[in-house]
């Protein structure tokens, strides 16, 4: 009876240990590594890998994560750049339409700095926010229907390069909106319809 229980005993300590080790797994696994909602790693997913090297002017946090790997757009990582590119006036957080991180990755890498950082000046806007700018002075360059307010819109300085070449490179993609800011020297990239536009004051 003795020996029974002692090997009833060994049985459950093992069951125990098995889910512990699961669990512990799962929690390992439970981060950028993996792809929410698939059950797929990152090692385990094939192709070019695509990352992004941000700082936010205005809330001082930077960001470096792989947010696509060959055509595979990663939910995690895409979600911890909403948040960075939240409305830092209000918090709130969008969701970004994805070819806006591959039109910056694209020119990161065109400029020969993959790894290079980019500044954010502005990222999301909400319309309180967006409303907020336009009615500081009577021309403030902030569009009614911005597409910041879209989530599809990022202003940007990349340290070490002048404002100008930066325009010129954004608008060499033609993928959408490029605003030049050369007094507040910054560059406004969106993927909305494409055109080009200047705006001589200062701009946020």
């Amino acid at each position: 009876m003795i020996q029974r229980l002692a090997w009833c005993g060994r049985v459950a300590a093992a069951l125990v240990f098995s889910m512990l080790a699961v669990s512990a797994h799962a929690a390992e696994t439970n981060g950028t590594d993996e792809v929410a909602g698939k059950g797929l790693s990152i090692h385990s997913l094939s192709g070019q890998r695509y990352s992004l090297h941000l700082h936010h002017l205005h809330t001082g946090e930077d960001i470096d994560i792989v947010y696509k790997v060959g055509e595979t757009y990663i939910p995690e990582a895409l979600a911890k750049l909403n948040y960075f590119l939240r409305d830092h006036r209000t918090n709130d957080v969008s969701h970004y339409d994805p070819k806006e991180f591959d039109l910056l990755h694209s020119m990161m890498a065109k400029l020969g700095r993959p790894q290079g950082v980019i500044d954010i000046v502005c990222g999301y806007r909400t319309p309180w926010s967006n409303n907020y700018l336009r009615g500081r002075s009577a021309n403030t360059g902030v569009a009614k229907n911005s597409q910041h307010v879209q989530a599809r819109a990022i202003d940007i300085k990349v340290p070490g390069l002048a404002t100008a070449k930066l325009r010129d490179l954004a608008e060499s993609f033609h993928a959408g909106g490029v605003g030049y800011y050369p007094v507040s020297q910054f560059v406004h990239v969106d993927v909305g319809p494409v055109r080009t536009w200047s705006f001589s004051g200062k701009g946020d």
